[in-house]
């Protein structure tokens, strides 16, 4: 069982390395889990290597799979149009055969497109997700992003509330919080046991003008950037979260930068963090 104290390594953190390397970055950094995306999958399929390979993997290297990230399609609302998608878009069975290959903890829903949400529609579908997520032991998140019918803490736990499913969680990943109006109020009004996983990151003041662009290309490591990590971590753990501590720190250096070193400097970011927050 993950909890408030493990770590977890997020596959955009390294992003188009591949699954061999996700698994060497999370060993060299201590991780205790990683993310994937179903692309990581695919890409590691065409590779050769099997489900049972990369469930032998995770377990020579003591590491277990939490978030699938992140399923676009869960609501009519939030389909992209021709091309608009920078990724393949996977199907929810695609991500439910996923989690039970590899023995995923969650699948992270998002609306990646589009800047409204009919909530009450959306409540549906999500809970539609749930139950089918349920029958396999999976718990869902939503991701709020700023840009989106889903811009803030508050209207992803407005949602999450009003699908009465008790495996629907919040996902906090710190760059849209911070992107999105910073408000520790918002996430001091979540119930602990409604967070359900962490990213956390780092970024400037002044943001790029165009989001997706910042937020795929030029996140911080935890404690580079203007984010106040130390109060995040201190109010998740005030309500109560005992949410694993996921790393996800998209940044186009990583892509020169060995998987290993990635690892290390993120895990290493992030635990000075942990330890000036859970030191006061």
């Amino acid at each position: 069982m993950l909890g408030r104290d493990d770590l977890v390594l997020c596959s955009g953190t390294l992003l188009n390395h591949g699954f061999q390397s996700l698994v060497e970055a999370a060993v060299a950094g201590g991780y205790g889990a990683i993310t994937l995306w179903p692309q990581d999958v695919a890409r590691a399929h065409a590779e050769g290597l099997s489900d049972a390979d990369l469930r032998q993997m995770l377990a020579d290297n003591g590491l277990r799979v939490a978030d699938l990230d992140p399923l676009m399609n869960w609501t009519a609302q939030a389909v992209p149009g021709p091309g608009e998608s920078r990724f393949e878009m996977a199907s929810e069975d695609d991500f439910l055969r996923i989690a039970e290959a590899l023995g995923a903890r969650s699948i992270n829903a998002v609306q990646g497109f589009g800047s409204e949400l009919e909530l009450d529609r959306a409540a549906e579908d999500l809970a539609g997700v749930c139950d089918r997520a349920a029958e396999h032991g999976l718990l869902v998140t939503v991701e709020f992003l700023p840009w989106s019918g889903i811009p803030d803490a508050a209207t992803a736990c407005d949602l999450v509330e009003r699908t009465g499913r008790k495996n629907a969680t919040v996902l906090v990943d710190t760059w849209h919080w911070f992107r999105g109006g910073a408000s520790l109020d918002q996430l001091r009004a979540i119930p602990g046991e409604r967070i359900g996983s962490t990213q956390f990151n780092d970024a400037p003041v002044q943001s790029w003008e165009n989001l997706v662009d910042e937020t795929m290309e030029a996140r911080l490591n935890p404690g580079e950037g203007a984010i106040p990590l130390v109060e995040v971590v201190q109010v998740l753990d005030e309500i109560g979260s005992t949410a694993p501590i996921g790393v996800e720190v998209f940044n186009k250096r990583h892509e020169s930068m060995a998987a290993a070193e990635v690892g290390r400097d993120t895990a290493e970011a992030m635990r000075r963090v942990l330890a000036a927050a859970r030191s006061a």
